[in-house]
């Protein structure tokens, strides 16, 4: 118990630390406000929000709002930048109007889920304890930075390219990404809702093409996104390309592909048409 309470002191720090040296990155080159590096304002009002969020989540112990949280970070930070940087461009709006659509349309979604269920069952040994519970509200200050650097310092980026076929071509990935995850959001939630499939897994419609076909379009989307963002990267700001690699390691490596598969195979491993679904079926990339 103490080793673990020991390792969840070192966290914060570390995600802090890794936090400032992207922003010390990302700022270079890019607009300030009153001498201040606006994305460096954007890094430390992201986890400022989540440690102002965490204060009454952990009296109350609930992770109710954890999801909305991270969501209206994304929301809120980017409408400041636009705000406060001067000399917005077309290829700026374009990267903010495309972190909005994403933030509302997911946020909206994950609160519809977990007001719904009622709880997330990931949280129930970490609420009582408020360093672990903390650690968790800090790191997803560290995913909203790492996620959105490749928007938030192109936007304040000091370096204006008019619309290209890097925008186009951007646009195109992230629209097949955006439209993938809603899709497959929305068949998961139907087929969850009807009665006749309780305690069954989903494998039809995008499900039959990937076991995790939301997940592949949310890797699309941001590769999408750095793509209209490299046209406004110089020097130091190239940091920002961490985006897209941080999202697929994340969802492929870490919270994302490997814990839902091993909650899947723990609840239907050995069925027939399971391990049938398993081996016809690709993880991540749909077959066509």
């Amino acid at each position: 118990m103490k080793d673990s309470h020991r390792k969840s002191l070192i966290v914060i720090p570390v995600v802090v630390l890794l936090a400032a040296l992207v922003a010390a990155a990302g700022s270079q080159g890019g607009a300030t406000l009153g001498g201040i590096p606006v994305f460096a304002m954007a890094v430390g009002a992201a986890f400022l929000i989540q440690w102002l969020v965490f204060i009454p989540s952990f009296k109350a112990q609930t992770e109710r709002f954890f999801d909305l949280t991270g969501s209206l970070t994304y929301i809120a930070i980017t409408l400041l930048l636009v705000l406060l940087t001067p000399g917005v461009d077309a290829r700026a709006l374009l990267l903010a109007a495309m972190v909005l659509a994403w933030a509302l349309r997911l946020g909206s979604f994950l609160f519809r889920r977990i007001s719904k269920a009622g709880k997330d069952d990931r949280f129930d040994e970490i609420k009582p304890s408020f360093v672990r519970f903390l650690n968790v509200w800090t790191i997803q200050g560290l995913w909203v930075v790492f996620t959105a650097a490749a928007a938030w310092v192109a936007i304040t980026s000091a370096t204006r390219v008019g619309l290209d076929w890097f925008a186009l071509v951007g646009f195109m990935v992230w629209a097949l990404g955006f439209g993938f995850e809603i899709v497959a959001d929305q068949q998961k939630s139907r087929f969850n809702a009807d009665p006749a499939n309780k305690g069954k897994f989903i494998s039809t419609g995008l499900w039959s093409k990937s076991r995790h076909p939301n997940y592949f379009g949310e890797i699309l989307l941001w590769i999408g996104v750095a793509i209209i963002a490299v046209p406004a990267l110089q020097g130091w700001q190239w940091v920002a390309l961490i985006s897209p690699v941080f999202v697929t390691l994340l969802l492929i490596k870490v919270s994302g592909v490997p814990l839902l598969e091993t909650k899947s195979d723990r609840k239907w491993g050995g069925q027939a048409d399971y391990e049938a679904y398993k081996r016809s079926t690709p993880v991540l990339i749909p077959r066509p």
